[in-house]
Formats: C-alpha cells, structure tokens, sequence
C-alpha cells in the first residue's frame, strides 16, 4: 500500500485508468449481449477485489475485448442466466490452477497462437460491430457476417455510421495530439463527442439501454450449475478460463517490460484472477481479464502501487451508483466504434510481416489460428492451432540425418539427430539410397531420440538389407 510519497501519484493514476476504462467497460458488455451495468460491475471487481491481491503490483483487470466473442457465444447458446455459472466455473478452475502452480507454464504457449487468437478475436469484433455501427440486426456466424457486409450499405442508418466513424477519427487523432491535451483518454473524448452531437442534433439513434447496477446484477440459483453437466458448457468454462489466463499473463510479461517495480509472481496472479472470476459468477457479471490497454494507462499514468487500481475500482463503483443516468445518452454506435478501433488494433499486421521473413512457420501458425477462429469459434481455433504448433515444434525438432563412412570394404552407417515418424520417410529415402552389395553396420548410438515407429522401421530395413550384405546390422 503506499505511504504519503506515492499517494497522489497513485490518485491521480487512478482517475486516468477509471475513464479509460468506463468506456471499455460498457463497450464490451453491449457486445456481448448483456447489459451495460455488467461490464462496470467486471471493472469494480477487478479494481476493489482483485487489485488487492500481490500478484502484479500495476496491471489492471476488467471485462476484456478479448473474450467479447466467447461471452455472446455462450449467452446466445446458453442463455443470459448462465453466464454467471460458466464464469464462476472459470473462476474456480483458474484458482485450482493457481493452486498447482500452472501459471509459469502459460508462457511457454506459442506467441503465434496468442497473436493468431487476438487477430480472430479483432475480425470477429470488427464483423460484428460493422452491423452495430450502422444500426442493423448481424447474421449470426461470423462467415456470415462477413459475407452480407457488401449489403450492409443499403440497410445502415448513415446518422449513426457518421457518429461511429466520427468517434473512430478521435481515436486516431487524439494519440497525435499533445501530451498536455491527451490527459484525458481517447475512447472517454471519442465517445463523449459523439454523444455530444447526438444531443445536439437530436439524432434518432439507438441508445445504451440502462435498468440500474441491481436491476442487472443476477447471481445464479443452484438449478443453474445443472447446465454444466453439458459437453458444450464444459467446453466454454475450459476456454474461458484458459483465454483469460493466457491473455493475463502475457499482458503481466508486457507491462512488467514497462517500469522498473516488482516483477509479477505470475502463479499469485492467477490465483487473483481466478478470486476476481468467482466474484464475477457469483454476481452474474462478465468475466475478467488483465488489460493490457488499462495497464498500460495505470503506467504511464506514474501509478507507482497497487493502490491506483484499487482506487479506480472505486471511481467506477461511483459512477455506477450515482451517474447511471449519464449512460441513456450514449449512442450504440459511439461504443461499436470504439470496439471497432480495438478489434483493429488486435490484427498483428506487422507482426505477421515479420515473421514471414524470418519465421514462416510462425506466420503460418498465426494466420492458421486467425482463420480458424473466424471459421469455428473461439476454444475451437486456439485448439488448432495449438495442435499446428506442437506440429511444427515437432518437425523443427525432428532433424535427422546419416553419415557414411567406409571401413575395410564395410560401410559404416552412423545416423545422427532426432528421429521421429515426422521424419521417417526421409530417412527411409537415405537408407534405400545406401549403394546396395556391400555389408552394413548401423549405429544408431548418435541419435538423441528414436521413437517406436522409427525404431519398428529400421528393424525392417535391417533384415530387407540383411540378405543382400550377409550380415546382421547393428542396431
């Protein structure tokens, strides 16, 4: 906690992560087809309830762009009484890994996979929320939506297009702007601008529908964990609880590069993480996740404990309380462009290009992970390309090769590296090739792995050549 030095840094830090959180928080929880109020009562745990906890000291949780698709999954297929179980579920889950000490081992997942996931994430995001934008009903896979986007044009209400792309031109400009100006965050000044000129003009746009912080809080009845003997709402507790570590943890390795403070324990953090999602389920709210935007802003903002995000929890908890009347004005599509922004700068455009020059393999996992996330759904996409990843370890790690060595009239075969079933068919190839007539020795002593399927294949190849050379090889 800190003493009366770092005090009003934390102060003032805090007050910057709570406005650029406001307006995430309720952007995300429209997107995903629950009431605005959810998404503040997400932040208010993850500031008052998880900010507590010494996992990292500076990174701030809140409901996430990223699990924005999961979320309207599940409350599409499962009903919006059921997120509440799934969430808690995930919560729990996420403590027992906690518990085991998993939460190292979340950074040996690929980067590639991690990317390729946000990228789907931001074109599933953006395909959605084009439909948001212009005030039409979305079809409901994403290659549907994508597909009907040429027709989108002719339906779309252009008032509320104009307040979106308006809200799209702040973001952009606003990071060009001077530093004295940009004490406030973009997305607060972007969507306060549009809902500015909405009132002003008296456009006839969608609004935020706002019930009140108890109106929308629903905790879940014990009838409603029966739904978790189900295949599928087993599936979404899984990928919930694995995305939200993931995305936490890498977003804890980002901002930990970011100042000089203690470095996150990231086992302690998972444990948070999993205690602010059973709060979460418990209250019927969103899920949580540690943002990177949030972190970021708490840094640079001069947080120096975890202080400031306490405090920003309770500046949320204030506004929910005393100022919900202020989210009626807020046009639908001022939030759909700010996720708009987000979903776009969740596609790793230069960090793809990269990788094709120096790892292609990497590129392809990502841009496979992408496709396949748009194509299927979320836990789906990353499971591919994951797999796609073990694939490719496999095969880079899979080098073998034979050398040849001629001894007194014997040819002296010495096979050398990783032999897999990868790369059985190569090494196949070699031995065929071997000059047939003469006797061979094979010595497998050099190899630093052999499975069984190589290890079978070999012991045919010895007794095929053995009636040629009149000799045993040896194995």
């Amino acid at each position: 906690m800190p003493g009366v030095g770092t005090f009003r840094e934390d102060f003032g830090a805090s007050v910057v992560v709570a406005l650029v959180a406001l307006p995430l928080c309720v952007g995300v929880a429209v997107a995903s087809g629950v009431p605005a109020e959810l998404g503040i009562v997400t932040g208010v745990v993850g500031g008052l309830v998880t900010g507590w906890f010494r996992g990292s000291s500076l990174q701030v949780s809140g409901p996430a762009a990223g699990l924005t698709v999961l979320v309207y999954e599940a409350v599409h297929t499962h009903g919006a009484r059921a997120l509440g179980v799934l969430v808690l579920a995930a919560g729990v889950l996420q403590l027992c890994m906690g518990a085991l000490r998993l939460g190292r081992w979340f950074r040996a997942i690929s980067v590639a996979v991690v990317h390729g996931m946000l990228a789907g994430i931001g074109l599933v995001l953006i395909a959605g929320q084009l439909y948001a934008l212009g005030g039409v009903p979305a079809p409901g896979a994403t290659l549907e939506k994508l597909a009907a986007v040429p027709a989108l044009a002719a339906e779309a209400d252009w008032a509320a297009v104009a307040l979106g792309a308006g809200t799209i031109a702040v973001l952009v400009a606003w990071r060009r702007m001077p530093d004295r100006l940009r004490l406030a965050p973009g997305a607060l000044v972007g969507v306060a601008a549009a809902t500015a000129v909405s009132v002003m003009l008296r456009l006839p746009v969608e609004k935020v529908t706002v019930t009140g912080v108890l109106g929308a809080v629903a905790p879940p009845g014990w009838a409603d964990f029966g739904m978790l003997a189900s295949a599928g709402a087993l599936g979404t507790v899984i990928a919930l609880a694995l995305i939200a570590s993931a995305e936490t943890l890498f977003s804890a390795a980002a901002v930990d590069r970011m100042h000089d403070g203690p470095r996150t324990h990231y086992d302690r953090e998972l444990v948070a993480q999993g205690f602010g999602n059973t709060v979460c389920g418990l209250l019927g709210a969103l899920p949580m996740t540690a943002v990177i935007v949030r972190s970021a802003a708490n840094v640079e903002a001069g947080a120096r404990t975890r202080a400031s995000r306490i405090m920003h929890g309770g500046w949320l908890l204030l506004f929910a309380v005393a100022l919900p009347q202020l989210l009626r004005i807020v046009p639908l599509a001022a939030l759909a462009g700010v996720l708009l922004h987000a979903g776009w700068k969740l596609l790793p455009a230069r960090a793809v290009a990269g990788l094709w020059r120096s790892h292609r393999g990497e590129a392809v996992v990502l841009v496979t992970t992408a496709g396949a996330v748009v194509a299927t759904n979320l836990f789906e996409g990353v499971l591919i390309g994951l797999g796609l990843a073990v694939v490719k370890a496999a095969w880079e790690t899979s080098q073998v090769h034979i050398e040849e060595v001629w001894e007194g009239g014997e040819l002296h075969v010495q096979v050398l590296g990783s032999a897999s079933f990868l790369r059985l068919p190569k090494l196949l190839d070699e031995l065929d090739a071997l000059p047939a007539g003469h006797p061979v020795r094979l010595d497998l002593s050099g190899l630093r792995h052999l499975d069984h399927a190589c290890l079978t294949a070999l012991h045919g190849w010895e007794k095929n050549r053995t009636p040629l050379t009149g000799r045993e090889g040896v194995i």
